[in-house]
């Protein structure tokens, strides 16, 4: 059973790792809500399947699934991932399950418990899915801290030493903040993550859900290396938000005081829903029904870095390559891997990196 600490990760020496930092497995939930996903959330299982077993080539995985889909998620894995059943809401680990912290005296783990609300409380119910972190940490017998604040994982981009990217659109928005002052929120992210720096960008990418995740406009490749969401139509909705991005990041620096390097990622060719997809989700609870034409956010560096490879997203389109290839020029000591049929996760609301969450392996720092 893991131990709930009433002091805070950087009182207690652990800080957030970046993304590139060693792993000791990789966390995901099996989907199968048919109210948002369609077709009775077959495509989706497929596609999580698919990017569980890529995932699992380079890093040990968990698929965390309910009792009523167990046997069918046991099924369609490969015996090598590890299938455990626990009761979820919906499919999104990156948002609800625990942020892995690390102390680099002591080489020690421990997960951070954010208050989950389900994205403003636009989903529910979504009692199951705030006890997620504490499950997590109870199978890997971890200590927690439970912090006091809205949050999801998709809103945080931290470079593992002492900088994070995150969005006003999300973190301060009312439905977030319960409460809490924008200063408030600010310190319990810098106290509960141990960073020294916050950037706050306006906004996320448009035809996002999530009230402007930051996973889906500007991720770090490793310290001082960001990808962004590029498009040079200045007549879609995400030339604005990339550009206003690029000028704030480029007249940044990061906690060490270093520049940014900026590297553009060409996003796919809009991706929208079809009629037939829309009519086979059945929403219930405030669920906007679905339409023929809706954009979906659709996004390259959506993706899970592993310890030897780097997942990405693919969905068919022109740009794939050139997107694989973009973020291949970043990472020169890891594969970068094309996982295909993304579209039927961004059909349920995101991409590779929502779905997964990389518990970090710890270790004294020499």
């Amino acid at each position: 059973m893991s131990r709930l600490h009433m002091t805070t990760p950087r009182a207690d020496g652990f800080r957030m790792p970046g993304a590139i930092e060693p792993k000791t497995g990789c966390w995901m939930i099996w989907p199968e809500r048919t109210d948002e996903y369609p077709f009775g959330a077959r495509p989706a299982q497929k596609a999580f399947a698919r990017v569980a077993s890529a995932i699992a080539t380079s890093d040990p995985l968990t698929m965390c699934v309910s009792a009523r889909q167990f046997k069918n998620a046991r099924v369609m894995l490969p015996p090598h991932i590890r299938v455990i059943e626990m009761s979820n809401d919906d499919a999104w680990m990156r948002d609800v399950g625990p942020n892995f912290v690390v102390n680099d005296g002591s080489g020690e783990v421990r997960g951070v418990d954010w208050i989950f609300k389900s994205w403003g409380g636009i989903y529910s119910p979504y009692d199951w899915d705030d006890q997620i972190p504490r499950k997590v940490l109870d199978i890997e017998q971890l200590d927690r801290y439970r912090a006091p604040i809205v949050c999801e994982g998709g809103a945080l981009q931290c470079d593992g030493e002492g900088t994070l990217i995150t969005t006003r659109q999300c973190l301060l928005n009312p439905n977030r903040k319960v409460g809490n002052t924008d200063a408030q929120i600010e310190q319990a992210l810098m106290d509960y993550l141990s960073v020294d720096k916050v950037i706050w960008l306006p906004r996320g990418c448009p035809f996002d859900t999530t009230d402007g995740h930051i996973d889906d406009l500007a991720v770090f490749a490793r310290p001082g290396v960001v990808l962004l969401t590029w498009t040079e139509d200045s007549s879609d909705p995400q030339y604005e938000v990339s550009h206003e991005a690029f000028e704030i990041l480029s007249r940044e620096t990061d906690a060490q005081g270093r520049p940014f390097s900026i590297h553009k990622v060409t996003q796919p060719n809009p991706i929208e829903w079809t009629a037939e997809e829309a009519a086979e989700v059945d929403p219930v609870d405030g669920i906007a029904q679905r339409v023929a034409g809706e954009r979906i956010a659709a996004t390259y560096i959506n993706y899970y870095i592993g310890n030897k490879a780097v997942f990405v997203p693919t969905y068919e389109d022109p740009n794939d390559s050139p997107g694989l290839a973009a973020i291949q020029a970043c990472f020169p000591h890891h594969r970068v891997v094309g996982v295909p049929g993304c579209r039927d996760i961004l059909l349920i609301g995101g991409s590779i990196g929502c779905i997964t969450q990389p518990q970090y392996a710890g270790g004294k720092r020499v």
